[in-house]
């Protein structure tokens, strides 16, 4: 069941809003089996052979837990270590066998020279979200974090369906508080306007913005694939196609999880923070899939030493942990390189701050409006490149692609567009610029797109700025600082004016909804 479905939207949505409601005289109790049956359902829907595993996962990481705590809370801190990396690692194994079985039989064959047959293996949905969770809470209780025993409580941590198959990744410090009866009394109007609004502007993202823009991926990728060579125009539009596509589908994805969690007074921790607005790889990585990078950042860099141990070693432990994030992201040499590439990007960035503060001209340059410029060109350039390794099925088409972008395969337009230009296109072809066979109308209907969506991106602020006055996410008071002036203007109230607008949004948003489309980022 996708949140983008009709079934979803109509049906099981406001069935579950409505009996989490009802259940509320009977006690946060009730309200919990509520959401944890609903949860159950939800999961089972897409695979219901696969519910056993999720049960088991919670069932499992509950009682590690149990004697986690037991042997923290006594000082018997060695029996913690031991019971820590076992948990860790039976949870790693799970994800190893379901994700990564034919990735190392495949390569292992590869370097021995022996054949292997692959596995069809059926990849659990979200079953690297829910296992990441339960490391940290487990590598949170070994540090210290010892949370009261409620197996109703963390179960519906885990299996909180509006989360459950893509994120947010989130820490059970930040949800108990949450489930817990004294939390004060909470604005059921204000809980569900917010909530709907932001799942509103999230489907939209995807229905609207996220699918129109899908098909003209085409453009470069699919030549690619099947070895036709590409020009310059072509790569770049492809890849631009892909770097605003996920934007907006991974966008959306997050405003539609963290709105329904707020439709039942849960807060979510934000996980999307217009990271195209960056001015570095580093700010990039503090506003893209931010939980996931914390997650990384707490559970992984730090664990390797983090910067403590010099710069050498900090460069080696930013490498290893986006090469494993890139590896998270699915089981293919591709993803590897996409994290290496951004390993290597955050090196770099972090040498450039350590040597321009050492010289006086480059830190001004750093510090003016020219070098937050430059900044900003570079680092979404650079995130466009590594978005072709990520997108693409194999090295051959995103070498392809690359080889284009670089001119390579030389520099031309759709014939049709050229004798359209009239004199100008003349003029361009007495430049040297060549005549493709690709259609003009899709060419310009692609860039069109681009042109759009990226004012979007650029210009508007986002949907938690949008109403960051109620409190959307956990760093909502982060969100009322500063921003520019449309992003100081544009706020959402609870007015007729803006339920109209949201409304039509929302019509807008569903009747688009011909074909129910995954989100990019279930895959993983």
């Amino acid at each position: 069941m996708l949140f983008n479905s009709h079934l979803f939207i109509f049906l099981f949505f406001p069935v579950v809003v409505l009996a989490f409601y009802l259940a509320r005289p009977s006690g946060l109790r009730a309200q919990i089996a509520v959401l944890l049956i609903a949860s159950f359902t939800f999961y089972a829907s897409w695979d219901w052979r696969f519910l056993f595993l999720l049960l088991c996962s919670i069932a499992f990481n509950y009682v590690v837990g149990g004697f986690l705590t037991r042997a923290v809370a006594s000082g018997k801190f060695r029996a913690a270590d031991i019971i820590t990396t076992l948990g860790v690692a039976c949870n790693l194994s799970i994800i190893g066998v379901f994700k990564y079985a034919n990735f190392i039989g495949m390569n292992y064959a590869a370097l021995t020279d022996s054949s292997y047959s692959v596995r069809d293996i059926i990849l659990p949905l979200g079953i690297s979200f829910f296992t990441f969770e339960q490391i940290g809470y487990l590598v949170d209780i070994r540090r210290g974090n010892l949370y009261p025993r409620n197996l109703g409580r963390y179960a519906t941590f885990v299996a909180f369906f509006p989360r459950l198959v893509a994120g947010p990744i989130l820490r059970y410090n930040e949800i108990l508080p949450q489930f817990i009866e004294k939390r004060g009394p909470r604005n059921i109007g204000a809980d569900i306007g917010v909530g709907i609004t932001i799942f509103v502007f999230g489907l939209a993202k995807k229905s609207l913005l996220a699918d129109g823009i899908a098909p003209y991926e085409a453009i470069a990728f699919a030549p690619a694939q099947t070895g036709h060579p590409i020009d310059f125009f072509a790569a770049w539009t492809g890849a631009m196609v892909y770097t605003c596509r996920l934007y907006f589908d991974f966008s959306g994805y997050s405003d539609m999880a963290i709105g329904c969690a707020r439709c039942f007074g849960i807060v979510f921790p934000m996980n999307f923070n217009s990271p195209y607005k960056s001015a570095s790889i580093i700010e990039f990585w503090r506003r893209w899939h931010m939980t996931l990078s914390r997650f990384l950042r707490d559970y992984l860099y730090i664990s390797l030493g983090g910067n403590r141990k010099g710069p050498t070693r900090r460069y080696l432990n930013l490498m290893i942990t986006m090469l494993l994030g890139g590896l998270w992201h699915g089981a293919n040499w591709t993803f590897v390189i996409w994290g290496g590439l951004h390993g290597a990007y955050l090196c770099i960035n972090h040498m450039w701050i350590a040597a321009s503060s050492r010289v006086a001209l480059l830190n001004r340059f750093r510090s003016s409006g020219a070098g937050w410029f430059f900044g900003f060109v570079i680092t979404f350039i650079s995130v466009v490149v590594a978005w072709v390794f990520f997108r693409a099925p194999d090295f051959h088409t995103a070498g392809s692609i690359l080889a284009s972008m670089t001119g390579a395969n030389g520099f031309a337009l759709p014939y049709a567009l050229m004798d359209a230009l009239g004199p100008l296109g003349s003029a361009l072809r007495s430049l040297g610029l060549g005549d493709s066979m690709a259609s003009g109308t899709q060419f310009v209907s692609a860039w069109t797109w681009l042109v759009g969506l990226l004012a979007i991106v650029w210009l508007l602020p986002n949907t938690q700025q949008f109403v960051a006055a109620y409190d959307p996410v956990l760093e909502s008071e982060q969100l009322r600082e500063g921003g520019g002036y449309l992003v100081r203007r544009l706020h959402w109230r609870p007015t007729v004016a803006w339920a109209a607008a949201v409304g039509a949004l929302g019509f807008l948003a569903v009747t688009s909804l011909t074909r129910v489309s995954e989100f990019l980022y279930w895959q993983f």
